[in-house]
């Protein structure tokens, strides 16, 4: 661990309750309110005001942890599908860009229903329909947002046949003039119909993007609780890519949000000489296993069950215990010898230093083996050191690329505002 004395860098704060966890409502007060009205994860193309009578009902029943799962997402349907009909409705007419907004709207809505992980029936469903309405939206914009489903060709048996992606390049690009592709790794709660937010700005720089989801989340067709299975997987998107006349396989960089940061340090160490950089923001290597971390969790920062979310993605289920008890064994980048490999692509780690979903101490860790590593910490700011993390990141990647472009007009496509 970073601390001295074999302790966490938050270890002062690792024994405090935050105060989301009280009730839905002091977590709708505390911690959503404010990003739902900016338009921000994670109600990206969704607006305060489609919550507001959702939050009122969950206050009138006093939705609290732990949470029914079922009963929550119910709490979402009606308003998510109030949305979809106006929707359809502005679709019917002719109003494309209404329309458009409205899907986007409509799936916010079931996108909350379904967070933080689909684990129950009603949240699989709204899993469904917030794919449904996102894609439906994305298609309508002027320059519309592709899925494509890429084949799974390192696959092993019990895994899926294709990797489902979000796609996008820029209209100039072609054989002839190949433009760069930042690869966005999601997280544990964000997946393609969300992290697509990122999607225009890169695309007003010049530069393509795939957004594709990490194993055991979304709709990822890797084992979850295999730890050889993203190596198969990256290893199918990248000669996918390779066969894209449109992109130039010397310029491809993965940009990996949280949970997927432990995914993007593993691949800068497997596949190191198929891309030009490696950006993990707020991952984790080895201490995110931990069970004197995970035993914490529960409580901190994370808007709900963090421990028993990501024993969900990592294929156990509802048996946390196991999860703790296996994890670090298993899954440690640490202790499976990653770390120490001295081959690694050129990786960025950025963090914020208080975070208290992966621990920071994680990233020291990263530092002080195998190859030299870049790294940036936010001093004071939680997970994944946002916004200024972003900034850091960007100027980062157009370096890499070697392309001219400003941050802050890119950050700028960010946030939704609604027009209807």
């Amino acid at each position: 661990m970073a601390a001295p004395n074999g302790e966490f860098f938050i270890q002062k704060n690792i024994k405090k309750t935050a105060a989301h966890h009280e009730s839905f409502k002091q977590l709708w007060e505390t911690k959503w309110r404010m990003p739902a009205t900016m338009g921000v994860y994670p109600f990206m193309f969704g607006t305060a005001k489609d919550f507001e009578p959702i939050v009122e009902e969950m206050e009138r029943v006093d939705m609290r942890e732990p949470y029914d799962w079922d009963a929550y997402a119910e709490m979402f349907r009606p308003q998510a599908q109030k949305l979809a009909r106006i929707a359809e409705e502005a679709e019917a007419a002719g109003e494309t860009e209404k329309a458009s907004e409205y899907y986007g709207r409509s799936s916010a809505v079931w996108r909350i229903s379904r967070f933080p992980a689909p684990r129950s029936p009603k949240q699989k469903h709204a899993w469904e329909m917030s794919k449904k309405y996102s894609l439906k939206g994305l298609s309508l914009r002027e320059y519309p947002i592709q899925e494509i489903l890429v084949p799974h060709t390192h696959k092993e048996e019990g895994e899926g046949d294709v990797i489902p992606i979000y796609y996008q390049l820029p209209s100039e690009a072609s054989k002839e003039s190949p433009v760069p592709v930042v690869i966005i790794f999601t997280g544990l709660d964000g997946y393609r119909t969300e992290l697509a937010v990122w999607q225009e700005g890169w695309r007003r720089n010049n530069v393509g993007t795939v957004v594709v989801e990490i194993p055991g989340t979304g709709d990822s067709p890797a084992a979850a609780n295999d730890p050889l299975s993203p190596d198969r997987l990256w290893s199918s998107l990248l000669d996918w890519l390779d066969a894209q006349e449109g992109v130039d396989n010397k310029k491809l960089c993965v940009w990996a949000f949280s949970t997927g940061g432990y995914y993007a340090i593993r691949l800068a160490h497997t596949h190191p000489d198929r891309l030009a950089g490696v950006v993990a923001l707020g991952g984790g290597t080895h201490h995110m296993f931990d069970r004197a971390w995970l035993d914490e969790v529960n409580h901190l920062e994370y808007p709900f069950d963090l421990a028993n979310t990501l024993a969900y993605k990592w294929g156990y289920g509802d048996d946390v215990e196991k999860f703790k008890q296996e994890a670090s064994d298993k899954f440690s980048l640490l202790k499976d010898g990653t770390l120490d490999k001295h081959v690694c692509a050129r990786l960025l780690l950025v963090n914020g230093t208080e975070d208290e979903i992966f621990p920071i101490d994680d990233y020291y860790l990263a530092l002080q083996h195998g190859a030299p590593k870049e790294a940036r910490f936010v001093p004071g700011i939680k997970h994944m050191g946002e916004p200024e993390s972003f900034f850091i990141i960007l100027k980062w990647i157009y370096k890499l690329f070697g392309i001219e472009a400003n941050p802050g007009a890119q950050m700028s496509t960010m946030p939704f505002r609604p027009k209807y």
